[in-house]
């Protein structure tokens, strides 16, 4: 029986039929704004406030003060009180990039792994984290090191991905197949703000409802409708594949 990590996000968990396959690693990819930090906070934060399981969050963009400060103002306001217990763990840019290259930054991750039990990881972004390496071939290596590591202790991870166009790009990257899901946050903009949508384009052992979901983003982090065909996009845009 395949066991499933929830997600804790309203409707997301529906689409997935259950959740996230545990110990899988999943991509979330989508454009600037569209919600996907909001996405990687809310799945660490539901971990220990919802389902007892402990997380650690990786950004190589942003300081542990500023992520606090996003949390809190999206009304996870116990994000800190949680950090400060050990629940969820978070290695920063000036962590991370202190030392200019990816083995030493592991190292420090692998510490922590082996010492205590954490169920949940993010990483945000694998733009920045694609940065340490020279060619495609090495980067390549890495992260099936990496994501070989994250299994066998037992994280069920989030991998976020920054791209720059609306819609999911045609052009499927390598981080596409070295993961066992992907997740598109989509944003388009409208006369009086943005719509912002989610697709689950693949996950691995599951089945899952691939149609397009408006997501509204408010205090208490992302929720997701369920009336997909009022808003489906795919038969009034151009197919994102």
């Amino acid at each position: 029986m395949i066991e499933l990590t929830k997600t804790g996000i309203e409707g997301l968990d529906d689409i997935l039929n259950g959740g996230i396959v545990r110990n899988s690693t999943t991509l979330v990819s989508g454009n600037p704004g569209a919600g996907k930090s909001i996405f990687g906070l809310q799945y660490l934060y539901n971990g220990v406030e919802r389902f007892d399981e402990r997380g650690i969050y990786l950004t190589f963009e942003e300081n542990a003060t500023d992520l606090a400060e996003a949390a809190t103002s999206i009304g996870f306001e116990n994000w800190e009180a949680h950090v400060e217990a050990g629940d969820i763990k978070v290695y920063d840019k000036q962590v991370l990039l202190r030392e200019g290259d990816f083995s030493s930054s592991i190292e420090k991750l692998l510490g922590d792994i082996d010492d205590a039990s954490y169920e949940r990881l993010v990483l945000d972004s694998l733009t920045m984290f694609q940065l340490f390496f020279d060619n495609e071939r090495e980067e390549r290596t890495y992260l099936l090191k990496f994501t070989d590591i994250l299994r066998e202790n037992g994280l069920t991870t989030l991998m976020i991905n920054e791209q720059g166009t609306t819609f999911p790009e045609s052009d499927v990257g390598l981080e596409n197949f070295l993961t066992d899901g992907n997740i598109y946050l989509i944003q388009t903009p409208t006369e009086t703000g943005v719509n912002r949508y989610v697709w689950v384009a693949k996950m691995r052992k599951q089945n899952i409802d691939s149609d397009i979901f408006p997501i509204e983003i408010s205090e208490g982090g992302i929720t997701v409708h369920q009336n997909a065909s009022a808003f489906s996009m795919i038969g009034e845009n151009e197919s994102p594949l």
